[in-house]
């Protein structure tokens, strides 16, 4: 009997079910990452005899492995496969949560965190990848529209997920969540995915320059989190700092010269993505301190039960989404730099709300929701206007390796931010911890500001944007 001949559904319900299997993936990696926001007080009460800027390397080794090797693991699956190295990469990420898991000093956590962040970057470039090559061109837009919303998703759920699990289970768990997702990850995809690889031979990216990027922020965080027990003109700092510095300047010489280099620095030739880059360096710094602050905030000050304060987070992360998809079409029609000037306003505005706040007392409704939905507001219109506007005067061929290098900067510029909050915070109990938040909201405040006066200095509208306005009047003359 003849087999059937396919529908033209068929080939578009293998790239649903493709996207759905990969998505799942990005959702337990994206939720990892705020989740462990929430824990780190739990984690912080599990190893008393660890400070908390030795502790801050749990969220700091993840952050600087992942956003290191981001870019290169998309040019090592499509050399080794996009299959293989998306099921290594899973697989990786569920070894380590395990052993994050059953971690019993605070070495073997940082360790594993370090680990699963390889295999969460392996796994990242590598299921937009699958999800791309399965969609006929004209579905592509909404299945990476998608794919972006479902880490945003699970970005927004975290501080409400998070809390629960970590103060009814304990912060362990926050891990194991994890083992199940990747397991299931790994059986389906052995039938699901199919593999595929680059067209052209692509040369591995360059081992030394990833390792000197590491080490690079590695340094330069190590300063920033032993600025208050060091002393800001220590031997130790001094050289922390300088050396990360060094070895930073070491890494951009040897990008240049590279055959593959771990980073393509020719992207910031093009002075709308230096300058977007350099705003996202800002804003990745601003925004991660005064999100991670918002944990000790208001468990320490207001005296909020965990879940409570996770509870309490949540609306502006949630604001964020549906802000980002407005400003995402404004985009469209009139570029980003009057969304980020704006956006960056905003978030100063709502940095200088909570400094005004952090001696208030203990209201949600009145103070905290308020000021929990501006900065949200503003991180809507900032996030993803910065992500656009740095690709949007780059060839298309490059939007990919373009949107990888500033998402890396972002995830690196977090570290600084981490390891900013813990200097001021980590020692600091009464009235000298709420100096320390209003220096953290301070932070926020600048930040902002020099996001919004940076961002002045981009073109008004995308190139893709005036190409096509050429283009649509050229066609109307056309017309008979």
């Amino acid at each position: 009997m003849a087999t059937p001949a396919p529908t033209p559904d068929q080939p578009l319900r293998q790239a649903w079910r493709v996207f759905a299997l990969t998505s799942l993936a990005v959702f337990a990696v994206s939720l990892d990452a705020t989740i462990l926001f929430v824990a780190f007080p739990a984690i912080r009460d599990s190893f008393r005899g660890v400070s908390a800027a030795q502790l801050s390397w749990v969220l700091n080794a993840y952050t600087i492995v992942f956003g290191a090797l981001l870019v290169p693991a998309g040019r090592i699956a499509d050399r080794f496969g996009r299959r293989r190295i998306f099921l290594i990469g899973v697989g990786l990420f569920t070894l380590a949560s395990a052993l994050c898991g059953i971690s019993s000093s605070a070495g073997a956590l940082i360790a594993s965190r370090a680990l699963q962040a390889a295999g969460a970057a392996l796994l990242m470039p590598s299921s937009l990848a699958l999800v791309l090559g399965v969609f006929p061109s004209s579905r592509r837009a909404s299945a990476v529209g998608l794919w972006a919303a479902v880490g945003a998703l699970a970005a927004a759920a975290g501080p409400s997920l998070g809390s629960a699990v970590v103060q009814s289970l304990g912060w362990r768990w926050a891990f194991y969540l994890n083992l199940p997702v990747g397991v299931f990850a790994i059986l389906r995809g052995r039938t699901v995915l199919s593999e595929a690889r680059a067209s052209e031979e692509t040369a591995l990216p360059d081992l030394l320059g990833i390792v000197l990027l590491i080490a690079s922020v590695g340094l330069i965080a190590l300063g920033i989190v032993q600025f208050g027990s060091w002393g800001p003109m220590a031997a130790k700092t001094l050289a922390a700092l300088g050396g990360g510095l060094v070895l930073l300047a070491t890494f951009v010489a040897r990008s240049r010269r590279a055959i593959a280099p771990a980073v393509d620095l020719t992207l910031f030739n093009d002075r709308n993505y230096r300058i977007a880059n350099l705003a996202m360096v800002v804003f990745g710094i601003s925004f991660t301190a005064m999100f991670f602050m918002f944990v000790f905030f208001l468990t320490q000050v207001w005296g909020y039960s965990l879940l409570k304060a996770g509870l309490a987070i949540t609306p502006g992360p949630l604001t964020v989404i549906p802000v980002a998809i407005f400003a995402g079409r404004v985009a469209d029609a009139r570029g980003h730099r009057l969304l980020l000037v704006i956006g960056g306003l905003v978030l100063a505005l709502g940095g200088a709300l909570m400094f005004a706040s952090v001696r208030s007392a203990p209201d949600f409704l009145l103070v905290w929701l308020p000021r929990a939905l501006v900065t949200g507001v503003g991180v809507g219109l900032v996030l993803p206007s910065l992500s656009g506007a740095a690709v949007q005067g780059l060839p298309a061929a490059r939007f990919a390796v373009g949107s990888a290098v500033t998402q890396a900067v972002r995830q690196l510029a977090s570290v600084l931010g981490v390891a900013t909050v813990i200097a001021l915070l980590g020692t600091r109990t009464g009235t000298s911890l709420l100096i320390g938040f209003e220096w953290i909201c301070t932070i926020v405040i600048a930040g902002g500001l020099l996001v919004a006066a940076l961002c002045l200095r981009l073109e008004r509208k995308p190139r893709f944007a005036l190409e096509y306005g050429a283009q649509s009047s050229s066609a109307k003359l056309s017309r008979p």
